[in-house]
C-alpha cells in the first residue's frame, strides 16, 4: 500500500510542482531527440514531426518508467511513480500509464481535469493515476 498522506505527508509535499518541472525537462529531452531524428533522416523527417515526436515520447516514457519507475526529468526532481501496492512500475504498468498520459494530453479537457486532480486530491493523483491506482511520490532517501 502506498504511504498514507495523513501519516506521511512528506511523500506528497510539492509533487504537483515537481511533476511540472519534470514534464518540462522531459519535453526538452524528447524535442532534442526529435531534432536528432529529423537530422538523421536528411530533413525528410520534417514531414513527420508530430509522428516522430509522439513515437519518441511514448517509447521514452515506457522505457524509463519500466526501468526506474521515473523518467529522467522525474529523477532530476527526486520523484518516482509507484503502483497501488507501492511497487515500482513494471512494463505493463509503464505502458498503461503512458497510454493514459498520451490520451489525456490529446484531449485538453482531460488534461485540465488531470491537473486539477493533481493539485486537489490528497494523494496528488492525476486522472491516469486515479484510474490505475498509481501515485507520484518524493523519492525515498
Amino acid at each position: 500500500m502506498t504511504p498514507d498522506p495523513h501519516v506521511h505527508p512528506e511523500f506528497y509535499d510539492g509533487t504537483p510542482t515537481k511533476r511540472l518541472v519534470a514534464w518540462g525537462i522531459d519535453v526538452v529531452l524528447i524535442a532534442l531527440g526529435t531534432v536528432a531524428v529529423i537530422m538523421l533522416t536528411a530533413l525528410v523527417g520534417l514531414f513527420f514531426v508530430p509522428l516522430i515526436y509522439f513515437a519518441l515520447s511514448f517509447a521514452y516514457r515506457v522505457i524509463t518508467l519500466s526501468r526506474a519507475s521515473a523518467t529522467w526529468g522525474m529523477r532530476l526532481v527526486a520523484l518516482e511513480l509507484r503502483d497501488r501496492d507501492d511497487r515500482p512500475f513494471d512494463m505493463a504498468t509503464a505502458f498503461l500509464h503512458t497510454l493514459g498520459y498520451s490520451l489525456s494530453v490529446a484531449m485538453p479537457l482531460a488534461q485540465l481535469v488531470s491537473i486539477v486532480m493533481m493539485c486537489s486530491s490528497e494523494r496528488r493523483q492525476g486522472l491516469t493515476d486515479m484510474l490505475l491506482g498509481t501515485v507520484a511520490l518524493n523519492k525515498r532517501a
